[in-house]
């Protein structure tokens, strides 16, 4: 893949930007804190984003840019103390014109989030074991997201179990019903978690590095039932992984992250054929392409701040090859560069 040259500002105006059609999910200026001795982490530092219905956004970056914690925080699974929403909206928007509800207001523990937590909204964990009880058989734990939200009694939540675990082809559902996590492989495992989210056809699945501990045979399974699924049951997905290979696969939009704040933002195509942000193109050239026998990998120098550090300016500035003075001065903003693409670099 061959970088673009880098046009000036006058070249490429900056023009404004275009509401999705029909999204399901709004971030609005998130901010996530954690509050710490050693002083306050910014995990997620002011992000924007849309979900649109029935479409997948792929979320990347490093590790430590903040794409789980804006995850939890939708999914308002985040311990406080010591961490906490400071500032932002989560917009879940229903069907039927109905006003959307604000995530971000409601009570983490109250009934209404817990009631939208598994049946409007549900998360496939990075790993299962921990996400998994292993006192409880696998099926009981379906069961029993069922028996919450379906308000079924529990011989129909168990047959509900079994029709979720033969849906994502699992050998043997009816035995594997009654073993526990441990006596599975990891495959089968993240196939649970997958039944166990989809158990009460949730208008958004928020899959956090879904096969990142899975061998790449497995994998496949595994993306080609996510993607399979979600046309069955009309969801959306939030995919949030490292895997450049995963994202070409499965998204139909990508949002770029860096150090707690979305940094581009664009159609999957656009992104991998014409990437904006030097950070974009630095964690494309830094992945090796089948094929290709000429040229070496370009990693992006440096490392990723810590989220407690207090950068002025663009976050990205210290290891930008393209670094220019008003980089260190003042942080870009979000803004559409293309039609359709967005980018966060004073380069433009």
């Amino acid at each position: 893949m061959s970088i673009p040259a880098q046009p000036t500002a006058a070249a490429m105006p900056v023009v404004e930007v275009a509401a999705p059609i029909d999204p399901i999910l709004e971030i609005k200026n998130l901010h996530t804190y954690f509050f710490t001795e050693r002083g306050i982490v910014r995990a997620v530092n002011g992000v924007d984003l849309r979900l649109g219905r029935q479409s997948t956004l792929g979320i990347v970056g490093e590790s430590g840019c903040g794409k789980s914690v804006m995850s939890m925080s939708v999914m308002r699974l985040i311990k406080e103390p010591p961490g906490k929403i400071v500032q932002g909206e989560i917009l879940l928007h229903h069907k039927g014109g109905e006003p959307p509800v604000d995530l971000a207001k409601l009570d983490p523990k109250g009934a209404r989030m817990r009631a939208i937590r598994g049946a409007e909204i549900a998360m496939i964990f990075q790993e299962p074991m921990t996400s998994l009880n292993p006192l409880y058989t696998v099926g009981r734990q379906i069961a029993e997201t069922v028996e919450l939200h379906q308000k079924v009694g529990r011989a129909e939540a168990m047959e509900r179990a079994l029709t979720m675990l033969e849906r994502v082809q699992i050998s043997e559902p009816k035995r594997r019903l009654h073993n526990y996590p441990h006596q599975l492989s990891g495959g089968m495992r993240q196939r649970v978690m997958i039944a166990m989210a989809l158990s009460c056809n949730p208008d958004i699945l928020i899959a956090d590095e879904p096969t990142t501990a899975l061998d790449v045979t497995v994998q496949a399974q595994i993306l080609d039932l996510m993607r399979a699924l979600k046309e069955d049951f009309n969801s959306s997905i939030m995919l949030i992984t490292h895997n450049l290979g995963v994202v070409s696969q499965m998204a139909d939009h990508v949002a770029v992250m860096y150090l707690g704040k979305v940094v581009e933002y664009a159609g999957t195509r656009k992104i991998f054929h014409n990437p904006l942000h030097p950070y974009t193109q630095g964690l494309l050239t830094s992945v090796p392409v089948l094929g290709k026998k000429k040229g070496l990998l370009v990693p992006i120098r440096g490392m990723v701040p810590p989220a407690s550090a207090r950068i002025q300016g663009c976050p990205f500035a210290d290891r930008c090859p393209h670094v220019m003075k008003v980089c260190r001065e003042e942080m870009p903003q979000l803004r559409e560069i293309q039609p359709g693409q967005m980018a966060a670099c004073w380069l433009y």
